[in-house]
């Protein structure tokens, strides 16, 4: 590593990846400094993963170079990556938990001749590897005995040789307490020491202003930019982080509905569960659409899958309808009148091998349950009327969902929670990965549903988004409802100084 600290370490040049449907990168820059922490910040979607998967191996670029020291380079693996000293630790360590330390750290090092293992060496290798971080442990015993943070620490100690360059830490603070995250810290300030770069992803901002030199903000595939973290003041950076124009959607929208806001619908008081949302008051009236504000890990999807059940909650009540709600799931939320579009639509708001149809007809078979059938036609005849009524872009209902545009998908995941009929709808990121004139359709939509009388709940990033689409605003800050915010007093500034607190820095 001798060489001038002026070189760039990593220098990635007008990247682009696209995907169907999907603009995933748009001509991104990042350059990484040797001996820096480079915090990677932006939400769900806006292109981090992608940006390092390219980096580290696991994907290839469709356009754009990237230098290491100043020299061109290729690869098609992550192993390809690693020999050239690029490396990552991703937030799900990596790790085999019945294997021990020792067998976890040489796994795929070649430390004996002919083939053959020496345990010897592979221990000596396994406690030089541990030594480098300080951290004495019994490298016979079975890693996944240890905490959380001990197998994170194996974890970037099996990422680093002699020769390392690069290091990408993916969110590696996620399960750690305040004291863990602390040691984690002393061992990246001893990486840095040694001149190595080292990418940070996180979405606690408290922890990128202590650790970070320099910051990157993905948005939307976009790199919207760079700076010293001493520079960029909290607010600023929230700003760039969900600040995305909307413009004629924005302009459509910012006279809020007139329609009349009908009797609470749901209300939840001292909601909460431990270790994933603090409890939280709110209450949901028919024909008012309610945003949830937050930065990325700030709960708004746990509060969403709280109060639709998926995630059960453990202090406070929950009514509907009038209804006191006793232990809470999805089935009852469906049966009760409550619909709910999950963020990542793929995984679980979709399957791909199915038609249309019968994604659409889904939550309207739940309700009715699976021993009566919805007969063919009835199928058939719903399928046509939510193709029409949201202009789905298909030539037959029978077309596999999972072939449609991501913006067509999203309409799909609407059209079945509207099959039900519901009269409270919770959508978690409702126009994500979707282009700008589905993601206008999508937005009208919304306010359409609300003057029709639906008691709508939106969870979004895109905070023009929420101002765009809502008559009152949550907002949410480290997995607590911080406040509301209604009618006028719905504006950019006033949501991101929530987000940020008080100093503003």
């Amino acid at each position: 590593m001798n060489m001038n600290a002026s070189t760039p370490r990593v220098e990635m040049r007008g990247i682009c990846k696209a995907f169907p449907g999907v603009l995933a990168l748009d001509n991104v820059n990042l350059t990484l400094m040797p001996g820096e922490v480079h915090a990677l910040l932006g939400e769900n979607g806006a292109g981090k993963s992608t940006l390092i998967k390219i980096l580290t191996g696991a994907s290839t670029k469709d356009s754009g170079e990237i230098l290491l020291e100043g020299k061109p380079l290729s690869f098609q693996t992550t192993g390809e990556a690693q020999a050239l000293g690029i490396s990552t630790v991703y937030q799900e360590v990596n790790l085999i938990p019945a294997m021990s330390v020792t067998k976890n750290l040489t796994l795929e090092k070649t430390v004996g001749r002919f083939g053959m293992i020496s345990w010897r060496k592979a221990r000596e290798m396994a406690r030089e590897k541990l030594r480098r971080l300080k951290l004495d442990i019994d490298i016979e015993q079975a890693v996944g005995s240890y905490s959380v943070a001990v197998q994170q620490l194996v974890a970037i100690a099996r990422a680093l040789d002699d020769d390392t360059r690069v290091l990408v830490l993916d969110e590696p603070t996620a399960s750690l307490d305040a004291q863990e995250t602390a040691a984690l810290f002393d061992i990246i300030r001893d990486l840095k020491s040694r001149g190595i770069a080292v990418v940070f992803i996180t979405h606690f901002l408290d922890q990128v202003y202590e650790i970070s030199d320099r910051i990157s903000v993905l948005r939307n595939g976009n790199l919207v930019g760079t700076g010293l973290a001493k520079d960029i003041t909290r607010n600023e950076l929230i700003s760039m982080m969900i600040g995305r124009e909307l413009g004629e959607v924005e302009a459509t929208f910012a006279a809020k509905s007139n329609a009349t806001k009908g009797e609470p619908v749901l209300v939840a008081e001292g909601l909460g569960r431990k270790r994933t949302l603090k409890p939280f008051n709110l209450t949901l009236r028919a024909g008012e659409a309610v945003g949830l504000s937050g930065l990325l890990g700030s709960g708004r999807t746990e509060l969403t899958k709280i109060l639709f059940g998926a995630i059960r909650h453990d202090s406070g009540t929950l009514s509907v309808g009038g209804k006191s709600v006793g232990r809470s799931s999805p089935r009852y939320s469906i049966n009760s009148g409550i619909a709910f579009c999950p963020e990542d639509r793929k995984a679980e708001g979709l399957v791909g091998e199915l038609s249309i149809r019968e994604n659409i007809v889904m939550s309207m078979q739940a309700k009715r349950g699976w021993l009566s059938r919805v007969p063919r036609r009835d199928q058939e005849r719903l399928a046509e009327e939510m193709i029409k009524a949201l202009a789905i872009a298909t030539p037959n209902a029978d077309k596999p969902v999972g072939q449609l545009s991501g913006g067509n998908q999203q309409k799909v995941v609407l059209a079945r929670a509207l099959a039900s009929q519901p009269s409270i709808l919770l959508l978690d990121e409702p126009t994500r990965g979707i282009d700008v004139g589905a993601h206008a359709e999508i937005i009208t939509l919304i306010r359409e549903l609300c003057q029709k009388g639906l008691a709508l709940l939106v969870a979004s990033s895109e905070l023009d988004e929420i101002i765009a689409s809502s008559d009152r605003v949550a907002v949410l800050r480290d997995r607590e409802k911080i406040g509301e915010i209604e009618g006028a007093d719905i504006n950019r500034e006033k949501i991101i100084q929530m987000i940020a607190g008080d100093d503003g820095h």
